[in-house]
């Protein structure tokens, strides 16, 4: 019978990762998550003092890059910024997102602008940024980090909901037009996962939440991105939903 070592599929050895939204949360647990299998991560937020003293503390193959997601500039120079870093580039993962819940009848359309703008704009915008180079190499991998929310319909979060359809569909067409360049698509939907974008759950809707394990740690996404980004190069997990046991659905 032939022997199977796990530590030999998941080794990063060699590879750039980077990734937005990486000052905490899910970004932050996958940036761990790929220096301990021995990549190279470009820690890129908009929380520049942060991010400096998180790169300090997480060792010599960690980079930071602040960028204001916001602003389309700084967007459409974070490949050369990424190079200039750390010279490759083999896995983006567009990380950062914002959450908003509620009504819509009570909504504020402003809110939703940003969320919207950051949830999809900035994302899709940051792909076009990396893409020519991975074609270029012939090699590399697009991790997005969706939602649930994005293949079934959450009827408490209509904007965010949307924002992660929106998502799905970019990563399904997008994974087409650019898989005959060897390059890779995928998307991690989590179900509710404690970070920093619950923070608007009323208190009452969170402590039942964790109480019944309805909830998820960033790790358990960490863990899972891995998976994505060593499975063979023939092989392309595009989209993997993960939720706790306590979620039917």
């Amino acid at each position: 019978m032939a022997s199977f070592n796990l530590s030999n599929n998941t080794t990063l050895e060699g590879k750039v990762a980077a990734i937005t939204g990486a000052a905490s949360g899910i970004g932050l647990a996958c940036a761990k998550t790929l220096l301990a299998a021995g990549a190279k991560v470009v820690l890129i937020d908009r929380e520049g003092e942060k991010l400096d003293k998180l790169v300090a503390s997480l060792g010599d193959r960690a980079f930071a890059l602040q960028v204001d997601l916001m602003k389309s500039e700084q967007v459409d120079n974070v490949l050369q910024d990424i190079l200039r870093l750390v010279g490759r580039l083999d896995i983006f993962h567009v990380n950062a997102g914002a959450y908003i819940g509620g009504p819509v009848m009570d909504g504020d359309p402003d809110v939703w602008d940003r969320v919207l703008n950051l949830n999809i704009n900035a994302a899709f915008r940051c792909v076009r940024a990396v893409l020519p180079e991975l074609i270029r190499q012939k090699s590399g991998d697009i991790i997005f980090t969706s939602s649930i929310a994005g293949v079934v319909p959450v009827v408490w979060e209509p904007i965010y909901t949307a924002s992660k359809f929106a998502v799905q569909a970019f990563v399904h067409t997008t994974r087409r037009q650019v898989a005959q360049y060897g390059v890779r698509v995928g998307a991690v939907l989590p179900g509710p996962v404690v970070t920093a974008l619950l923070d608007d759950w009323p208190k009452a809707k969170m402590d039942e939440a964790l109480a019944n394990g309805s909830l998820m740690q960033p790790i358990e996404v960490a863990e899972s991105v891995l998976f994505m980004v060593t499975r063979s190069r023939n092989v392309t997990v595009r989209d993997l939903v993960i939720l706790p046991n306590s979620v039917d659905l």
